[in-house]
């Protein structure tokens, strides 16, 4: 693989196999003919991929934060650098000679059109706006709002925000997803635009009156949208932020200001606007704190179990002082996980009784009735203040006996990081590698998962040490394949049998993911056999393989695809 940098977008394949991970990089690579669409700027690429469904792909480059991308598909949207990224990313590399002409041909369009535009009369601009109203709706409904803003007429302003939120139109059986949500919010977005004009325009009032009008609607909208790729949530954000604004503006009524919020964040849409209570302390004033402490607590009382109802009446009361109540409370119940201690202390810490808040995170690891159970935000949260008061040993201390109780890859980490830091990971790595052989030589691992030592030295890249441990006590397909990809430029003779041994319970299986799997491994037995000089034994095995599995048309099709 070449680890050379694309000097037009300024990353290679190591990025992308550093992001994706060996098996979604191996994946992705299956996926070049299923590019459609790709867009190149400065700094930016756009592309659909095809699989289960289309997927909408951008990636970002060159900017501080180095190679970034999103995704539309359900791995994407979990946070992951899905295969449909490397997919992109890897055509754009295939292609460099290309990209410069495209980007400068962008760039060339946009200044004639610019120019072209420059060059139009008023009346040949104002025939332009009004034939793009005649054809699109929801351009026309837009340029009506912003004119009734701008004449301050509150009764159309409210007719076309109201229009321009209701998603009749592109519902269909009640719901809305696809391209029909993405319509949708395309269309909604205006009217949250048009709100934050009137707050600019001396409207304050109304924007107040307007947003949450507008917050009911997209509300219900909310509830029937597949928004897997979060823009309607943008567009809530942005109405948050109208909101807020307007309500800073205006100060409006601090009663019944407290009384929308409270039901604003005990409701399910607060996930989506991102409202906090802190926020809005300044407009409610003591009067408006009072009222929605009082309905938090009658929110508790009616559902004492409730998260939101706890978290509120939390909010309130320590920005009240109220803090030995609230630990009280929360003490009555803890939970067998720490997180209850983990949750006192933080209130503690944010009332300014830090050894306290101490006292209580301790008291979460020793009275854990079982320690393989523990929050790893609770240990976390501890380490953190043990290194920070220079107390380094017993941050080591906690983080190895974390350790011991439930040998894990996270664990391990945390436990080199803490012994880095005290400057003693060298012994400390002998006792924790030590700790997990024995666990592997008991046969201690899930058979799904394999021996947490494995995950370890691949995770410090310790190849020999991990294949002689996998070949000694065993290691999950997962694992073998890691290896093996891992292994295969310097070491193609051991690589080889792990993918042919994989790959033969997977011919008796069927299925875009099955296909995609036994495509992955042939392309890798064929980059084994290369690089062995043995390329006719590759040939002869594909044969074999091709008329063996020749009633899989789907199949056979990715290999032609793929020259095998």
């Amino acid at each position: 693989m070449s680890t050379r940098k694309n000097a037009t977008t300024d990353f290679g394949e190591a990025d992308l196999r550093s992001l994706a991970g060996p098996r979604s990089f191996e994946r992705g690579t299956g996926y070049l003919d299923a590019v459609t669409g790709l867009e190149v700027g400065d700094g930016w690429i756009t592309a659909t991929v095809h699989g289960t469904a289309a997927y909408g792909v951008h990636l970002t480059f060159g900017g501080s934060e180095g190679l970034t991308g999103t995704c539309t598909c359900p791995h994407g949207q979990e946070g992951n650098f899905c295969k449909h990224l490397v997919a992109v990313g890897l055509s754009v590399l295939g292609r460099p000679e290309s990209l410069p002409r495209q980007r400068a041909r962008a760039r060339e369009q946009a200044r004639h059109l610019d120019a072209w535009l420059a060059d139009r009369s008023r009346d040949e601009l104002l025939a332009l706006v009004r034939e793009q109203m005649r054809q699109d709706r929801g351009f026309r409904r837009s340029v009506r709002l912003r004119a009734a803003v701008a004449r301050n007429d509150l009764g159309e302003i409210r007719t076309q925000v109201s229009a321009l939120l209701d998603s009749g139109p592109f519902a269909r059986y009640g719901c809305l997803e696809g391209e029909a949500a993405h319509s949708y919010t395309e269309q909604a977005a205006p009217a949250v635009a048009a709100l934050a004009e009137l707050t600019a325009h001396g409207r304050a009032a109304d924007a107040v009156a307007l947003s949450r009008e507008a917050f009911d609607e997209l509300g219900r909208r909310y509830e029937e949208t597949d928004d897997c790729d979060g823009a309607l949530s943008s567009v809530l954000t942005r109405l948050a932020e109208v909101h807020l604004d307007a309500c800073r503006a205006a100060f409006p009524d601090p009663a019944e200001t407290a009384r929308w919020l409270v039901g604003h964040l005990l409701g399910d849409l607060v996930h989506a606007t991102g409202i906090a209570l802190r926020d809005y302390r300044h407009v409610l004033g003591q009067e408006g704190l009072a009222v929605a402490r009082e309905l938090a607590a009658e929110a508790h009382e009616r559902n004492p179990s409730g998260w939101e109802e706890k978290d509120l009446l939390r909010t309130l009361n320590t920005r009240e002082g109220a803090v030995d109540a609230l630990i009280a409370r929360h003490a009555s119940d803890p939970r067998p996980s720490g997180s209850t201690h983990l949750r006192i202390a933080r209130e503690l810490d944010l009332a300014g009784r830090p050894a306290e808040a101490l006292r209580w995170a301790e008291r979460g690891v020793t009275e854990a009735p079982d320690p393989t159970l523990l929050d790893s935000a609770l240990l976390d949260y501890l380490s953190t203040r043990y290194e920070r008061s220079g107390h380094l040993a017993q941050a080591v201390f906690l983080r190895r006996d974390h350790f011991t109780a439930h040998p894990s890859l996270a664990a391990y980490r945390a436990l080199r990081v803490a012994a880095q830091t005290a400057d003693t990971w060298p012994a400390e790595r002998e006792n924790a590698l030590k700790v997990l052989r024995t666990a592997a030589a008991r046969d201690e691992a899930d058979p799904h998962d394999g021996p947490v030592l494995i995950d370890v030295l691949l995770d410090e890249d310790d190849l020999d040490t991990a294949w002689q441990a996998a070949t000694e006590t065993g290691a999950a397909d997962h694992q073998w394949l890691i290896l093996a990809d891992r292994i295969r430029n310097t070491r193609p003779t051991d690589a080889l049998p792990v993918y042919l041994r994989l790959l033969e319970p997977l011919k008796k299986s069927t299925g875009d993911a099955a296909y995609e799997q036994l495509t992955s491994l042939l392309l890798s037995i064929r980059a084994c056999h290369r690089l062995l000089g043995t390329d006719e034994n590759f040939t002869a095995y594909a044969t074999t393989l091709r008329t063996e599995l020749k009633r899989k048309r789907k199949l056979m099709a990715m290999w032609d695809e793929h020259g095998v």
